[in-house]
């Protein structure tokens, strides 16, 4: 429990970090593309207004320029090509570039004509195409590769800077984990020392009081009283023998005598009980398990997640109800499935309270309807966990479908 709600923590925190990076890293790249963009057109707009002209017309409109542009202005290498009505081309200004040649730049130019675009990027090179009353087309051309490049550069140094902060927080985040969830884990832990040694305390008692229950029967073999008591005291006996378990599985250094479980002669030597009892209640059980299918887990915790389940699903089918017990191969995992019919359709958050301690629907698994404590599902779930795995349940196609996935035979997680 404790190493999964560490797991959770990191991954939460790990994912608010690494959405904000990225965000970050996106709005710097957006905003600078932007205004490189923005400048670029401007750039471009002005030198077809003023470049076709001659160079004492771009002086005279530089004159109400801020310094900014008309540095950009200035330094900005472009060439301009000239058609007719006809679409033949008439004049090429190269004056301000030194590459391309005129036979790149008429492939360029021609390109654009065949687009039909009016401006846009053409390669490296940033368009504009003009055409004034009488269908003679003015073509500009300025080269933005030193732009391009830099706006490239940016965002690949982000992309890694990004990457590499999420490492770094990865790292940060691992380490901080467990002092964050110090608290919680103390509580939990606390939580359960105080129900193991209650559980202890428990034993006593209840020892003496069935014992002299047993004596009490012996003088008063017909009194309900006596009868009522033994089978309260029973309960409680079973109840701290299961909080007892419980506790024992959520505990970190619990050894388990892991090994490699064949899971078809598993399966069927736990359901053959159940089966009998389901046939007994007008239910039927099947199994079906894929060949050589095995489990690396501990036997005797196995079969009694197997057993909950299944009891479970004896229980609260419907008169006339089937089950179904399945294992089949996903992957590195075994992955068990036991479904069953139900006449109360659970919501999904029903569904995930299944597995809280002492957790009961308000109509199909209320006490007066069924026995137990409401804690063989928790066991189920610490077991499932224990092993490396998980265990869910949700509704489909009116089924209770409980999914437990754990590591395949010789294979630990």
């Amino acid at each position: 429990m404790i190493r999964q709600l560490r797991k959770r923590f990191i991954l939460i925190a790990l994912t608010a970090l690494t959405a904000a990076m990225i965000l970050a890293v996106l709005l710097v790249n957006a905003a600078n593309w932007i205004s490189v963009r923005n400048e670029l057109r401007e750039t471009l707009s002005f030198l077809a207004d003023f470049g076709a002209s001659g160079k004492e017309r771009i002086d005279g409109g530089l004159k109400g320029k801020n310094r900014h542009s008309r540095n950009l202005i200035s330094e900005s290498s472009w060439f301009s090509v000239f058609y007719d009505e006809e679409g033949n081309q008439r004049k090429m200004n190269l004056l301000n570039m030194t590459d391309p040649d005129g036979e790149t730049a008429g492939t360029l130019a021609r390109q654009v004509m065949e687009s039909g675009g009016d401006s846009g990027f053409l390669q490296d090179w940033l368009f504009e195409k003009r055409t004034n009353d009488r269908g003679e087309v003015l073509i500009l051309f300025l080269d933005c590769e030193t732009k391009l490049t830099a706006v490239r550069n940016l965002a690949l140094f982000s992309a890694i800077v990004c990457v590499g902060g999420i490492q770094i927080a990865f790292a940060l985040v691992t380490l901080a984990s467990r002092r964050a969830i110090a608290p919680i884990s103390r509580n939990m832990e606390q939580q359960k020392q105080f129900i193991t040694n209650a559980s202890h305390e428990l034993k006593t008692p209840l020892t003496v009081i069935s014992t002299n229950m047993d004596l009490l029967q012996m003088e008063l073999p017909d009194s309900p009283w006596v009868r009522s008591t033994r089978k309260q005291t029973a309960q409680m006996q079973h109840l701290v023998e299961e909080l007892v378990y419980l506790s024992r599985m959520e505990e970190e250094n619990t050894p388990l005598s892991l090994e490699t479980l064949p899971l078809d002669a598993l399966i069927q030597e736990t359901a053959e009980p159940f089966a009998a009892m389901a046939e007994y209640q007008k239910k039927t059980l099947e199994t079906k398990t894929e060949e050589g299918l095995t489990l690396w887990g501990d036997r005797a915790s196995v079969q009694r997640l197997l057993s909950t389940l299944l009891d479970n699903a004896v229980k609260y089918a419907p008169a006339g109800g089937h089950i179904q017990l399945q294992a089949r191969r996903e992957g590195r995992y075994a992955v068990l499935t036991v479904a069953n019919e139900v006449s109360q359709v659970l919501t999904d958050e029903q569904c995930r309270q299944l597995f809280d301690r002492f957790y009961r629907t308000d109509v199909s698994r209320s006490k007066e309807k069924q026995s137990g404590f409401g804690i063989g599902l928790a066991i189920a779930r610490a077991i499932a966990e224990k092993h490396g795995g998980t265990i869910c349940a949700a509704m489909e196609n009116n089924l209770l479908v409980f999914t437990c996935r754990m590591p395949e035979g010789g294979r630990s997680v």
